[in-house]
């Protein structure tokens, strides 16, 4: 699967915006407004679009912590393109041009316990749970190969 992770513009935010997950995917998510007004509004979060074939079908968004670490946060599939492996692309990715950044040591991303599939999809890319927590959330880091 190939996705774009383009800028959140004036010409397809409201794609974004609309963006819905499955009703039992809920508890582990917040809507895509929430995370717009958090990049909008905070200092932190930088806000992407993921597209296939010119077609809004995600969000993400990342920011750079006092560490230098990169962070993916807000990754959000929309429910009718679940189970076509846009959240593996774009996970993938986005860790990759994080990583790629100068002065990067590693790339996190944290998620809820209970949250198995999201578990399982960011330890099957590389992902180590570190033992750190963020609120009630598990942190995951990625170390690019030496190199």
């Amino acid at each position: 699967m190939l996705v774009d992770l383009e800028p959140v513009t004036k010409d397809n935010w409201r794609a974004v915006a609309g963006l819905k997950v499955h009703p039992e995917q809920r508890d582990f998510v917040n809507d895509t407004s929430h995370y717009l007004l958090l990049c909008h509004y905070g200092e932190l979060w930088h806000p992407l679009a993921v597209t296939v074939d010119g077609q809004v079908a995600g969000f993400c968004m990342w920011a750079v912590d006092d560490d230098r670490s990169r962070w993916i946060g807000g990754v959000v599939v929309g429910a009718s393109r679940q189970r076509q492996g846009i959240g593996r692309a774009l996970v993938k990715t986005l860790r990759d041009q994080l990583a790629a950044q100068p002065g990067t040591p590693n790339v996190a991303l944290s998620y809820l316990p209970r949250n198995t599939g999201a578990r399982a999809l960011y330890l099957s890319l590389g992902f180590v749970e570190t033992g750190e927590t963020e609120d009630d959330e598990v942190i995951a880091r990625w170390t690019p190969p030496a190199g």
